[in-house]
């Protein structure tokens, strides 16, 4: 048993499906489901997610060795200010957000001196929302980037480590200002452009939309406000990654202009060897 009491904050696809793998692996004592509706805990504890629940956070987080944030990254600090002085000394603090930097110095503001902060990040949402979507083999797989902060001792970095490895992910440590700076380039500004591309679709498109279009804005489906907060918290990568990208597409469109055939195959070619070395990884 790696932890005696786990409090998850935010019971929805990966809060779900980390205290689904948990309690069924047996790898933590007593799984604490907190959220703000009544029935999606209800449902958390039918399906085997959690044990017990409440809609009291700070109740929910006394007592537990390891409290789980999965939450959009937005709330992290007005979360651990209310949570923090019930923490108990010792307790772990981890995440599961999209962004690093900004949502753990949020989170440090409010953590006690004798309680530890982890961040984490699992590579293994999804489209799909909520409770029901939630599974227990969600992280088998899966990379997930496990974010010390500056002050964090290995033996708290290693039990979070531990945690993830035996739901069946691969961990990889990362400094919290990296993780951001890759992410912008892997995964937010690829949201931002699917996101974009629907949003220029023209009234009358409808009836030319094929799969092509719906498989490469798959992800413009995810949560809106959990999108909004996770590019407010990583201006900086995200719009590092889009300057980039940019000068990409400015010199596409000076190739497509200039009727520069050669320069235009150059592009195609080298994004399907990259894709493709991607797939066969």
């Amino acid at each position: 048993m790696h932890f005696e009491r786990m409090a998850i904050i935010g019971v929805g696809l990966l809060g779900g499906s980390l205290g689904l793998a948990a309690r069924r692996q047996h790898l933590v004592g007593h799984v604490v489901g907190i959220g703000h509706r009544s029935s999606t805990l209800e449902q958390a504890k039918s399906c085997g997610a959690v044990d017990s629940f409440t809609t009291d956070a700070a109740e929910g987080v006394a007592g537990a060795d390891l409290v789980v944030l999965c939450t959009p990254v937005g709330l992290f600090g007005p979360l651990m200010e209310k949570c923090g002085p019930r923490l108990k000394a010792g307790c772990i603090v981890t995440d599961v957000g999209s962004t690093k930097a900004e949502p753990m110095a949020a989170i440090a503001r409010h953590l006690p001196g004798e309680c530890h902060l982890v961040g984490g990040h699992p590579l293994a949402g999804s489209d799909a929302r909520g409770i029901e979507s939630a599974n227990e083999r969600l992280f088998s797989g899966a990379t997930v980037f496990v974010v010390p902060s500056a002050e964090t001792m290995a033996g708290p970095i290693e039990r979070v480590e531990r945690l993830w490895q035996a739901v069946g992910a691969r961990t990889r440590r990362i400094d919290p200002q990296s993780h951001d700076q890759l992410l912008a380039r892997t995964s937010h500004l690829p949201h931002m452009v699917a996101a974009l591309l629907v949003a220029s679709l023209e009234p009358g498109d409808e009836p030319a939309v094929g799969k092509g279009l719906l498989d490469t804005t798959r992800i413009a489906s995810g949560d809106p406000p959990m999108w909004r907060d996770i590019f407010l918290t990583n201006r900086a990568g995200t719009l590092a990654a889009l300057d980039s990208f940019e000068r990409l597409a400015r010199q596409f469109r000076e190739a497509l202009e200039s009727g520069d055939a050669e320069s235009i195959e150059a592009v195609l070619r080298l994004a399907k060897r990259r894709r493709d070395s991607l797939l066969n990884r």
